[in-house]
C-alpha cells in the first residue's frame, strides 16, 4: 500500500484510500422518512452524495385529476403530514381565486390563526425530533408536551389530530366551538412559557454547539439557484416569506415578523426555527383578539351540490411552515382539475444536499440532514 504526505503537521502521513460508495437507507433513522442517500466516501469524508427519492410515491398530482375539490382536500393535507392544515390552504385558495369567491371575514382570520397553531405544531416536532437524532433524548419530551396542548385545540375544533379536513371552498366546516377561543388563548400562554425551557436546554449546549456551528453551511447562491425557501432559506439570509411580501388571508393586517440569520449553517437553520415558534404564538394572539372583536356570523359560503370551477388557471402559494407551497391549477370547467400540479416546499429543499455534504465527515451527515426539515412525503407526493 502506498502513502501520501499531507500538509497537516511535520511529518503527519496519510494511508492512500479507495472511494467506497455507501448506500444511506432507504429506511434508516437518520430520515424524516424513508430518503435513500448515495454516498460516495474517501474515508470518513463524503465526496459526493446524492438523495434518491420516490420510495413513498403516491401519485397525488393524478389523483387530484379524478377527484372533485371537497375530495382533493383531503388527498392535498397529507403530503407533509406535519403541515395538514397549510397543506389544505393552496388548493382552497386557488378554487377561489378561480370563482371569484370572497369567503367570510371570520373565515378569513379563522384560517390564519390555524394556520399559524399548524406551524408552530410542526416546529415543535423539529425542535425536539432533531436533537433526538444527535443523541439528546430528553428535548423531544418537551416539545412533544406543547404538541399535545396544541393538538387538543386543533382537535376539538376539526375532530383530527393530524389531518385536520377543515378548510373548504369558500370557507371552513364549522363555526368555532363555545370558549374555543379562550382555551386558545390559555394554550398559547402555556407553550409561550415552556419555549425558554427548550431554548436553554438545546440552544446553547456545548455539544450541540459543536455538532452544528459551522457545519453544513448553505450560502446565498446555493439558496436562489436551487430554489429553497422557507426557514432553510432565511438561516443563510434570505429575507423572504410570503406571509409578508405577497400577503393572503389575515396577514396584511398583522405585523409579521420575518426571522433571518446570516450564518447559513445548522446552528443557524435550528434558531430560525425556535424564533418562529415565538412569532407565530403572537401571531396566533393577534388573531384571537381579533375573531373576538368581530360580530358573530356565517364561516362560509353556500355551495352548489356540485361544484365546477370555470375554465382558466391560476398558482397559489403559501408560506408553508417548510417553505414555499404551491398549487398550479388549470380547470376546463368540470367538478375535476384538468391538472393541479403541486409545488412542494421539501422538494426543492433536499435537492441541495448533492451540494452540503461533500466535504464534511460521515459523523455530520446526520446533524445536517436533520437541520434540513423535510418530510419525505412532501417530496415523494
Amino acid at each position: 500500500m502506498t502513502e501520501r504526505v499531507v500538509g497537516i503537521g511535520a511529518g503527519a502521513k496519510e494511508l492512500a484510500t479507495e472511494d467506497m460508495v455507501l448506500n444511506i437507507g432507504p429506511q434508516h433513522p437518520s430520515t424524516h422518512g424513508v430518503l435513500r442517500l448515495r454516498l460516495t466516501l474517501d474515508g470518513e469524508r463524503i465526496a459526493t452524495a446524492e438523495p434518491v427519492v420516490g420510495y413513498m410515491h403516491r401519485g397525488a398530482e393524478k389523483l387530484f385529476e379524478v377527484r372533485d375539490y371537497r375530495q382533493i382536500i383531503m388527498l392535498a393535507n397529507r403530503h407533509d403530514w406535519l403541515s395538514a392544515f397549510s397543506n389544505e390552504l393552496g388548493v382552497v385558495l386557488a378554487a377561489e381565486r378561480m370563482l371569484g369567491m370572497e369567503p367570510p371575514v371570520r373565515a378569513v382570520w379563522a384560517r390564519t390563526l390555524l394556520a399559524e397553531l399548524n406551524r408552530v405544531l410542526n416546529h415543535l416536532m423539529f425542535l425536539g425530533s432533531y436533537p433526538l437524532e444527535m443523541g439528546a433524548m430528553t428535548p423531544i419530551f418537551y416539545a412533544f408536551d406543547e404538541r399535545e396542548r396544541l393538538q387538543a385545540v386543533m382537535e376539538e375544533i376539526s375532530g383530527g389530530r393530524m389531518h385536520y379536513m377543515f378548510n373548504r371552498v369558500g370557507g371552513l366546516k364549522e363555526d368555532l366551538p363555545y370558549g374555543w377561543l379562550d382555551r386558545v388563548s390559555q394554550t398559547v400562554a402555556a407553550v409561550r412559557a415552556k419555549i425558554p425551557d427548550i431554548e436553554h436546554l438545546i440552544l446553547h449546549n456545548e455539544i450541540f454547539l459543536a455538532r452544528t456551528r459551522g457545519v453544513g453551511v448553505l450560502t446565498r447562491e446555493q439558496i436562489m439557484q436551487y430554489g429553497v425557501s422557507g426557514p432553510i432559506a432565511r438561516a443563510s439570509g434570505v429575507d423572504l416569506d410570503l406571509r409578508r411580501d405577497q400577503p393572503y388571508l389575515a396577514y396584511p393586517e398583522l405585523p409579521v415578523e420575518v426571522v433571518t440569520r446570516t450564518g447559513g449553517d445548522c446552528h443557524s437553520r435550528f434558531e430560525v426555527l425556535l424564533e418562529q415558534v415565538k412569532v407565530s404564538l403572537d401571531l396566533a394572539d393577534a388573531c384571537v383578539e381579533r375573531l373576538r372583536s368581530l360580530p358573530r356570523g356565517p364561516i362560509n359560503q353556500r355551495l352548489p351540490k356540485v361544484l365546477k370551477v370555470p375554465e382558466g388557471h391560476t398558482y397559489a402559494w403559501t408560506e408553508n411552515p417548510l417553505g414555499i407551497n404551491g398549487y398550479y391549477l388549470v380547470s376546463k370547467g368540470d367538478k375535476t382539475p384538468w391538472r393541479l400540479k403541486l409545488r412542494s416546499a421539501s422538494y426543492s429543499n433536499v435537492q441541495v444536499l448533492c451540494e452540503m455534504l461533500p466535504g464534511h465527515l460521515v459523523s455530520d451527515m446526520v446533524a445536517i440532514l436533520g437541520s434540513m426539515f423535510f418530510v419525505v412525503g412532501d417530496i415523494d407526493r
